[in-house]
């Protein structure tokens, strides 16, 4: 990487007040921008800052850095060479990039790629959000891996001396509603229509799809655009909606069945959301992914928990407790849902095969089924498409009850 302004990646650390230091160098988004607090520690609202996480897929870095799941966080790359495809115009998940900073051990200073747009530094610089390369980030994982999540912030070399002044300033997260402030302000029409080269590369062999398409509408907790694709390519017409309407407006669109997006952050810091699901349950199908599995979960009862550091990544074993079959899914997750909490009448039907933590539910008698992780495939495995399926078979049922 030719830009090599030193700086440092701090992570809050109970035993030294000043931080634990990683060394490295800056890159995209410049800190010390006119937005920024102090004069050069934090580049904008919500950017050069967050909780520091890291993520082990291989491929995909533009589609997590434009995922709205990662709103309020830095994410380490452990792949060790990242920005060697560039970016292009086919990949982001949504509008933008929403983390708050970028972590890499080697940044590619010269993409090559038929579809490259552009480098990852000219990226993340237009979107405004910083970066740094050249950290270890091996240890760094190893450091989250043992510690847990912890709040971090990007500075430079000139204004190391602040960084305690820095963290003692971050905001805190649990609790914090990030779900309003990444969904949708209006509803709109998904209008981009699922060509079938979308999904060329999967297993997956799609049933006959409809005569009349299912009407549904995908609440917006931060949804990516993939989810939308594969909803439209399974037949559904799709409508995306606030996060805090409610659901009578939502029934009064005449649904055939209702789709519950991810998002970022602690489920239970958006109660609106719950009481949304609670008045919709029994009344249509519900599908639920990620946050919406969380969300629909404490609509049942349950409760949720804040992981030691989370799933991050497109290799995580998961299994259908009904078919014995094991799926390598794609995920992207800081929470999850208490199995014990969960009231009688919700079944289990997926589990964590690394830690054992609930990875999908279902009640049967509401038409209402959801899983932790991500079944689109992109970027990731195809293992999970079948879901969507499920899903369609779900809203025909009840089209001809």
């Amino acid at each position: 990487m030719s830009k090599a302004s030193p700086g440092y990646l701090v992570l809050e650390d109970p035993s030294n007040p000043d931080g634990l230091e990683f060394p490295g160098f800056l890159f995209g988004a410049p800190l010390g921008g006119p937005n920024a607090k102090n004069g050069g520690g934090m580049a904008s609202k919500d950017r050069g800052y967050g909780e520091v996480v890291f993520n082990t897929s291989m491929t995909g870095y533009q589609e997590i850095l434009t995922d709205p799941s990662y709103y309020g966080q830095m994410i380490c790359m452990t792949v060790p060479h990242v920005g060697n495809t560039g970016v292009n115009l086919e990949d982001p998940e949504s509008i933008k990039p929403w983390c708050g900073g970028f972590i890499v051990h080697q940044a590619a200073d010269h993409p090559s790629n038929w579809r490259s747009k552009g480098s990852l530094h000219e990226y993340l610089e237009k979107a405004g959000i910083p970066g740094i390369w050249g950290v270890d980030t091996r240890l760094l994982t190893r450091h989250l891996r043992s510690r847990g999540v912890v709040r971090g912030v990007l500075v430079s070399a000139a204004d190391r001396s602040k960084s305690r002044q820095l963290l003692a300033e971050l905001p805190a997260f649990e609790g914090r509603d990030l779900i309003g402030e990444v969904t949708t302000r209006e509803p709109y029409a998904w209008k981009e229509k699922s060509n079938e080269g979308f999904l060329t590369t999967t297993p997956f062999k799609l049933k006959n799809k409809p005569s009349k398409p299912y009407k549904v509408v995908a609440v917006d907790y931060g949804v990516k655009r993939n989810l939308l694709r594969s909803l439209t390519y399974f037949g559904c017409d799709v409508e995306v909606v606030p996060a805090k309407m409610k659901a009578d407006e939502i029934l009064a669109r005449k649904p055939d069945g209702v789709f519950l997006s991810n998002g970022p952050g602690d489920p239970s810091a958006a109660p609106y959301a719950v009481e949304t699901v609670k008045g919709i349950l029994g009344r249509v199908p519900i599908f639920g992914v990620c946050m919406g599995h969380q969300i629909l979960s404490l609509a049942l009862g349950g409760k949720t928990f804040k992981l030691k550091f989370g799933h991050r990544g497109g290799n995580q074993p998961v299994i259908d407790r009904t078919t014995q079959r094991v799926e390598i899914s794609s995920q992207n997750h800081g929470y999850a849902v208490d199995a014990v909490s969960l009231p009688s009448g919700v079944e289990i039907t997926h589990l964590n095969l690394n830690d054992r933590t609930v990875e999908g539910i279902r009640i049967q008698e509401k038409d209402a089924f959801s899983v932790q992780y991500h079944p689109e495939s992109c970027p990731g495995p195809h293992d999970s498409m079948e879901l969507f399926q499920r899903f369609v078979e779900t809203m025909e049922k009840k089209r001809h009850h």
